[in-house]
């Protein structure tokens, strides 16, 4: 099997198709904007993040459609790459799911097995909802979320620590094992279970994150706040294998368009079966309390006409109290979500200190349509 359909080719779905046709597969991708499309086609779309640009004017058997019968005689296996932003009450938002899936419905039964791939976040459970759904049509549905950072989609799915499966069936398993064996170009660990069992874990595995992350956090606060030094601390407990060092370094808290909903997500799932997830309620009031507590404390410890830099500033011209190298959720991304450094900013500049945001033009762009000049704004490239 060489053809692949990915449906959904926004940033996550257009790195997927990329790492895959450089993989070997011809694949075809579908997105509902015709400019979009045709600036993909015409290898003139231009992104942030990292090797896509080289990537799409390399590819020779990537091609993108609006037309998803095109997708549908391509290949048998058509992965889903679309947005499941959060609800109002956390859950997520499976509309362009449930859309894609009223189109194969309408298509009637596939006179040959085809198999749907999952790739976004979903609520537990609901993958379930498609097998019903779509197995009278010859469909079987599987869950195959990633585990990728903004600034390095590509290279961390080339390079999975794990591959999560919840297969439809045990041929829609061993296809999609195969998909990835040909993609990587380490050799993951390969874990495969039911779509409900792959849900569960792709929001637990990023609930555990957070909250070593938040316990982190609280950790170098009481150190702060005793006089010490919260790194010294932390390499410490980070130099016992059991805890390690990744993510047990002092700083700012998570936030992105990953963590924190996952965080909700799991606890309200967790809620509907009447299994209180108490962990996770706490791991988002404590990420909260750090908020807080860095604002008092550098309220309390810094003067007026101090200047302070959160990054490197030895480029910058511009003056100020208060200046920040980036406001993104995390380095080296473009995306502000819940970002606790842009929620830091904010507070302090309309107390009144006097704050430079320094960062590139897509990201100051972005901050500007929903704080205006609440800061003075300097463009890095």
């Amino acid at each position: 099997m060489d053809n692949i359909s990915v449906v959904g080719i926004g940033k996550l779905g257009l790195c997927f198709a990329l790492s895959l046709e450089k993989a070997g597969y011809r694949v075809v991708g579908v997105d509902i904007y015709e400019e979009y499309v045709d600036s993909i086609n015409a290898k003139t779309f231009e992104s942030s993040e990292a090797f896509v640009n080289d990537r799409l004017r390399e590819s020779k058997n990537f091609v993108a459609t609006q037309d998803l019968d095109e997708a549908l005689r391509h290949s048998d296996v058509v992965f889903a790459v679309v947005a499941t932003p959060s609800l109002e009450d956390g859950r997520y938002d499976h509309f362009q799911v449930d859309t894609l899936v009223e189109e194969l419905i309408k298509r009637g039964r596939q006179d040959t097995s085809k198999h749907l791939v999952i790739n976004c976040t979903t609520m537990p459970q609901y993958c379930l909802t498609l097998c019903e759904r779509l197995g009278k049509y010859n469909w079987t549905v599987s869950y195959n979320p990633e585990f990728i950072a903004q600034g390095s989609i590509i290279r961390d799915q080339e390079n999975p620590d794990m591959v999560l499966i919840g297969e439809g069936s045990p041929e829609a398993g061993d296809l999609i094992e195969s998909i990835y064996d040909r993609m990587t170009e380490n050799s993951p660990r390969i874990c495969r279970m039911t779509p409900t069992e792959a849900e569960i874990t792709k929001i637990s595995l990023n609930c555990f994150l957070t909250t070593k992350i938040a316990y982190t956090n609280m950790i170098g606060d009481i150190v702060k706040k005793s006089g010490g030094d919260p790194q010294t601390v932390l390499n410490a407990i980070g130099a016992d294998s059991r805890v390690g060092k990744k993510l047990t370094r002092y700083g700012f808290g998570y936030g992105g368009p990953c963590f924190p909903r996952d965080n909700r997500a799991l606890a309200i799932y967790a809620g509907d079966i009447d299994v209180p997830a108490e962990i996770s309620v706490a791991t988002d009031t404590t990420n909260a309390n750090h908020l807080k507590f860095q604002l008092a404390d550098f309220i309390l410890n810094h003067t007026w006409k101090e200047t302070v830099a959160f990054g490197a500033k030895e480029h910058s011209q511009l003056e100020a109290d208060i200046w920040f190298e980036s406001v993104t959720y995390k380095e080296g991304s473009t995306i502000i979500e819940e970002s606790q450094q842009l929620a830091f900013a904010v507070t302090i500049a309309r107390i009144g200190y006097v704050v430079i945001v320094s960062d590139r033009l897509e990201v100051l762009d972005s901050i500007r349509r929903e704080y205006g000049e609440l800061f003075i704004y300097e463009e890095r490239v």
